[in-house]
């Protein structure tokens, strides 16, 4: 048919366009909320996942648990690959122990992304709230991050590409213990574990702030793999790789920019703000229901 204009239009082009549009906004917005939540994930080392599943769950209130987590995963598995590119490059990363605690905490995460394909969010909503405020909680309660500064009669020296030295004590035997935990926990809610991890590193098994956030991101990396596999072998995956790849496209951008600012910021402030975030989102999952 014709307007008066005597120009063609096609019945339903119109919406097609709109459609189009509407799709192209989102794609951007995703990739938007993706480059913040890589820049606040990789700054305090926790993947990301923390941030970014709350929202998934708020704006997507009807898809199941494993949908999202399989989601959030895929991104923590990007950024956290994206940050430790970046923190490679500093050094900052204690390998030895990166590997340990990955193989440790492997089964774990393996066995946390089968057992969410069975969780409602009657049970899913609460229990993320719960760990995200008792992570918040931990932090706070912890003395001073000064008591766990590098010292002189450290076993491990780690020296970064900046010159700067850290000499610490690892606890590695403990250190394998808990990651089978941390895997298993952030694979069932999909957060990446950075937020229980880079705490216990640096409150209990005493490494230095950002050797923490840097190590962190690469446990996160290789754990996340294994559950994203998982997912993807589960169906769970594909019906979201619409949200799923701009995510991970703005995450990859925004992890470089969070590792980089992170050299700016004292230890104190990123654990500080970590407990924040852990604690707000935390209270808003509670209370959802």
């Amino acid at each position: 048919m014709r307007d008066d204009g005597g120009v063609m239009v096609v019945p339903g082009a119109l919406g097609g366009v709109d459609s189009v549009r509407m799709g192209a906004f989102q794609t951007i917005g995703f990739v938007v909320l993706g480059v913040v939540v890589g820049g606040l994930g990789t700054l305090i080392g926790a993947g990301g996942g923390f941030v970014l599943l709350p929202i998934l769950v708020f704006l997507y209130p009807h898809d199941p648990p494993a949908v999202l987590t399989a989601i959030s995963l895929s991104v923590v598995l990007a950024n956290a690959t994206s940050g430790s590119i970046a923190y490679a490059r500093m050094r900052r990363t204690d390998y030895r122990a990166g590997l340990l605690f990955s193989l440790a905490g492997l089964p774990g995460s393996v066995l946390g992304a089968h057992l969410t394909q069975r969780l409602d969010h009657g049970v899913f909503d609460p229990l993320l709230g719960c760990v995200l405020l008792l992570g918040a909680g931990i932090i706070l309660l912890q003395p001073q991050l000064e008591r766990h500064a590098p010292c002189e009669a450290g076993t491990r020296t780690l020296v970064e590409s900046s010159g700067t030295t850290h000499r610490y004590s690892p606890r590695m035997g403990l250190g394998a213990l808990l990651s089978v935990g941390v895997g298993f926990v952030s694979s069932l809610l999909g957060i990446g574990g950075g937020i229980i991890h880079v705490p216990l590193l640096v409150y209990v098994l005493g490494f230095p702030t950002h050797v923490s956030t840097a190590t962190s991101h690469f446990v996160l990396a290789l754990l996340s793999f294994a559950a994203v596999i998982v997912h993807a072998h589960a169906g769970t995956l594909w019906p979201a790789l619409g949200r799923t790849l701009p995510l991970a496209a703005g995450v990859v951008i925004g992890a470089q920019a969070g590792a980089r600012l992170s050299s700016r910021l004292h230890g104190r402030w990123i654990m500080w703000g970590l407990a924040a975030a852990l604690a707000s989102v935390g209270v808003r999952l509670l209370f959802l229901h």
